[in-house]
């Protein structure tokens, strides 16, 4: 990878991270566009970003990473399904990762449902506090997202709007409960790659790359999460449904063409 892919990538991990758009169909059409192969360090690339993107959301709400137990307690019950489905089913949900059809059509799909989210689960309710079946039924949610192109983001924001709670209290929520998701499944895969001497070697040679990665994925992250927040609590998903629906039919339109489409 040269300098202009690793900033141009780190951009995109960034950008489509927290939104609730497909970072990996994301990943896909930039990896097309550059002409980039999907080698072994494209695809470790791809997984270590992750955590400048993880760090961004520790910054900016550091105060309710440290205001109680109480607040860890409700990540680890949201976290727990995930875990388990990722546990037990770890190798299918790798073999729908590969699978650049399923990203096209969750996509799409995806991108329709959300043009109706904002009728659907308009009301709210006055409560507005975190308890423990709320946080496992948006934790529940979040397994859905195990279908690539499903999007993390829209399934754990949409998961709390079920529970009446408000859009800007779901995002907020579904940005806490990817740190450790995100780290978790970041963390397994680097680890795996960390147990190859040749893997390793790859890693230690590539550090400056990496490094400016992370850097660039952490404040483009930043940048988005605010963008987000404030788009979102003004005009809700409509926008970014008609957005999906735009970059599945790309990838559709590719795939048709006989564009050889690597899965990152």
């Amino acid at each position: 990878m040269n300098l202009f892919e690793t900033i141009i990538i780190a951009i995109v991990e960034g950008l489509t991270e927290f939104l609730p758009v497909s970072s990996t169909g994301h990943m896909i059409i930039t990896q097309n566009l550059l002409g980039m192969e999907s080698t072994d360090f494209v695809k470790a690339f791809t997984v270590n970003i992750q955590f400048g993107a993880i760090l961004s959301v520790i910054i900016l709400y550091w105060k309710r990473f440290f205001q109680s137990m109480d607040f860890y307690w409700k990540l680890l019950i949201a976290f727990l399904p995930a875990a388990v489905i990722g546990f037990l089913a770890g190798d299918f949900i790798d073999s729908l990762l590969e699978n650049i059809w399923v990203v096209t059509i969750m996509l799409i799909l995806g991108g329709v449902f959300m043009l109706f989210v904002d009728k659907w689960f308009s009301k709210t309710d006055e409560n507005q506090e975190m308890g423990w079946k709320r946080a496992l039924k948006i934790g529940c949610f979040q397994c859905i997202a195990m279908i690539p192109g499903v999007s993390r983001s829209m399934a754990t924001i949409v998961g709390g709007m079920t529970t009446k709670l408000s859009r800007k209290n779901a995002a907020e929520f579904s940005f806490f409960l990817a740190v450790p998701t995100m780290a978790a499944a970041a963390g397994y895969k680097l680890l795996q790659l960390i147990k190859d001497p040749a893997s390793t070697t790859m890693l230690t040679e590539n550090l400056t790359t990496l490094v400016i990665g992370n850097v660039v994925a952490f404040m483009v992250a930043m940048a988005a999460i605010k963008f987000f927040i404030g788009f979102l609590t003004k005009y809700g998903f409509k926008a970014f449904g008609y957005y999906r629906i735009l970059i599945g039919g790309l990838i559709l339109v590719l795939l048709l063409s006989g564009r050889d489409l690597s899965m990152v």
